[in-house]
């Protein structure tokens, strides 16, 4: 007895087969996708960061000032034999620059200083730095007065009164801290950079306990809003990289596919003479 003949295969067969074949090429391209897009955003942060390191400096550098001055007047009396000076290195650890070419900065003297009657009776003083640079040639100096801040008999009495558990303790001191812009405007030359500074106090008889040089940078410009406004700047840069180098990726898989698409080229046509 004959077997009976096989059913034709159902049409929908091929169909199913055809949507699974798109639909695994579709996740494909779409992990593709996800991971282009991945690796653009962390290439975007990476390319920020390493604008924005180069481009903006640090805002301030602080430099300790070891003031120096004679003893061996004759003979030796309570003012001291010569200014204190102090000679400080602008800088960094290894001898490289620290300060940004064509940056503007702020020079602050900052000086800690007792309030004992030698200070309070001494009134005006002056202060006067000068900045070196590599050819021990001066390119920038200046000089500003201070004094201390006035406060009356009965305010110290009170402010002694009031803090005396903290003085007695060691966890506050009867001084003042005083801060003067010796330079409002100091740009770093980047033909001749600044080395080093000579801060001199133009006074014998003041007691300090410390100093420091501050430089503050002066943004403006794009360094300012880079500077100000960090969130802002982040978002809005990342998102420009990553807008341009997603616009690469996509002109790049464009350019690949066309390629592909391209069809081969046939192979000339040898033609045989009749006989």
């Amino acid at each position: 007895m004959d077997a009976p003949p096989l059913a034709p295969p159902l049409p929908l067969l091929p169909w199913l087969r055809r949507g699974a074949a798109l639909a695994r090429r579709a996740a494909l391209g779409a992990g593709l996708a996800a991971g282009a897009a991945l690796l653009a955003l962390w290439g975007a942060a990476l390319l920020y960061a390493a604008f924005h390191c180069a481009y903006v400096p640090a805002s301030a550098l602080w430099r300790p000032l070891r003031m120096r001055f004679r003893t061996d007047c004759d003979p030796p009396g309570p003012e001291l034999c010569s200014f204190p000076t102090a000679n400080v290195s602008l800088l960094g650890p290894n001898r490289e620059k620290v300060l940004f070419p064509g940056q503007l900065y702020r020079l602050v003297l900052a000086l800690e200083v007792p309030e004992s009657p030698v200070n309070r009776a001494l009134g005006m003083f002056m202060v006067s730095v000068t900045v070196y640079g590599a050819d021990g040639r001066p390119l920038a100096s200046a000089a500003r007065s201070a004094m201390l801040h006035y406060r009356s008999r009965l305010l110290r009495t009170l402010d002694t009164v009031a803090f005396a558990a903290l003085f007695l303790s060691g966890f506050a001191e009867q001084k003042q801290t005083l801060e003067i812009e010796l330079s409002a405007a100091f740009r770093e030359d980047p033909f001749s950079p600044a080395v080093a500074a000579v801060v001199r106090i133009e006074s014998r008889r003041l007691q300090l306990y410390g100093a420091r040089l501050r430089l503050h940078a002066h943004f403006s410009g794009l360094r300012y809003l880079l500077f100000h406004f960090p969130l802002t700047s982040a978002v809005l840069g990342i998102a420009g990289n990553f807008a341009f180098l997603l616009l690469l990726c996509g002109a790049a898989a464009l350019q690949w596919g066309r390629g592909r698409a391209r069809p081969a080229p046939r192979p000339p046509q040898v033609s045989t003479p009749l006989v």
